[in-house]
């Protein structure tokens, strides 16, 4: 005797597979067409969002001399080993980093060339930018009573949000021209600032007003928290510095200056890196000298700055590099060896990442995204042009 076919109603069926990872998902693709496109509306998508941070640290090959990112697992009982080493021959020779992740999806730039990138890890979809559009005008020297001659064209504090109003993803990051007077022996540089906004739904960049104050010092990680992007940027001489902190709405596309608190205390003694913290501005304040090194971790909401957490006395530590799950704090040590702090144990463990082949180890950093099917009307992954997945060998991370 046949049984009777029970058939789950097609609402439940996509609430489930919303709860599945990404993984899963593009496997699913080849089921059938009506899931194939179910996997690519806006509700399925925005329901889909998981909570499964996915930690990249950036690198550069000893041997290369290439940057590249190491996928560590989320696990911390697997001590966050190294999954598989990611490389990006699109910027081959070049010094590409992360400027912010938004909604699973990286920007990597390159601060010394005209060269851009969205990058979508969990679906593998890659969007090469379009180049800039700045205006490089003639610059006259009134002291030198000259034009002078444009030598570089620098690209730096990028970031990277989400405007809710027009639904669509910006890049914004500041453009420095260095000019200078060619007849000279020893010219002395003068710089012009200026300021593009990249725009993913018309696929463009444009010229914005340039705020008065230019950001000082790169984040930790990510600054882009619910429609704005902040860094810090400071005025005074040395001994008399005063921090600000410089936002940006990517809806209205305005600048502000917002106030550091006093905590932080005197500018020439202290660190100050902002960062995102379970999905909040905040920042870690740090001693810039000493054998034992404290962390104060301050988060803000609705402008009221509260006090997280504090570290106290972690000998041979040099840097923090950012946070994982559950507020574990990831650093690097005098060895430029990455270390652990365990939150919840208040231990500090060395994490079982092989660095001594590592060039420039001192820039070793820490990237986190959640996994995501937004789709950014790229490509796909090419293996020869754009990325390359390489497995770790094994735990261990020899390579």
């Amino acid at each position: 005797m046949q049984r009777p076919r029970f058939e789950l109603p097609e609402a439940l069926v996509m609430e489930i597979l919303s709860k599945l990872p990404v993984k899963s998902l593009t496997r699913f693709n080849c089921v059938c067409k009506y899931w194939c496109s179910s996997f690519q509306t806006p509700h399925f998508i925005s329901n889909n969002y998981h909570n499964n941070l996915n930690l990249l640290l950036s690198r550069c090959d000893g041997n290369t001399f290439q940057r590249y990112f190491s996928q560590l697992s989320n696990e911390k009982y697997q001590n966050y080993i190294v999954k598989q080493n990611i490389h990006l021959p699109f910027f081959k020779n070049d010094r590409s980093s992360v400027y912010g992740a938004c909604h699973g999806l990286l920007c990597l730039l390159d601060p010394s060339k005209d060269k851009a990138a969205i990058w979508n890890p969990s679906t593998r979809e890659f969007k090469i930018l379009p180049p800039s559009s700045i205006q490089r005008p003639p610059y006259f020297s009134p002291f030198e009573e000259t034009y002078l001659t444009l030598d570089d064209v620098s690209f730096d504090h990028a970031s990277f949000g989400f405007d809710s109003k027009t639904d669509d993803y910006k890049v914004i990051r500041f453009v420095t021209l260095t000019f200078f007077n060619s007849e000279e022996q020893y010219p002395h540089p003068h710089f012009m600032d200026q300021v593009e906004l990249y725009s993913l739904r018309s696929n463009s960049w444009k010229e914005i007003p340039c705020p008065d104050y230019k950001p000082t010092e790169t984040t930790l990680g990510n600054n882009y928290v619910d429609g704005i992007c902040y860094w810090k940027t400071e005025t005074g001489a040395y001994l008399d510095f005063r921090g600000l902190i410089l936002s940006f709405d990517m809806g209205n596309e305005k600048f502000s200056i917002l106030p550091i608190p006093e905590f932080v205390g005197s500018f020439p003694e202290y660190y100050v890196n902002l960062l995102v913290f379970n999905g909040s501005l905040g920042a870690i304040v740090y001693p810039t000298e000493g054998i034992d090194m404290s962390f104060d971790l301050w988060v803000t909401s609705e402008g009221v700055w509260t006090k997280q957490f504090n570290i106290k006395s972690i000998s041979g530590v040099v840097r923090p590099l950012g946070f994982g799950k559950n507020g574990d704090l990831f650093l690097r040590d005098t060895n430029d060896e990455v270390l652990l702090f365990d939150a919840s144990t208040q231990e500090l463990k060395e994490l079982q990442i092989n660095t001594y082949l590592d060039h420039f180890r001192f820039t070793i950093s820490l990237h986190a995204h959640l996994e995501s099917l937004v789709r950014i009307n790229g490509i796909q992954e090419n293996i020869e042009k754009h990325v390359i997945r390489q497995p770790a060998r094994d735990a261990s991370n020899e390579y």
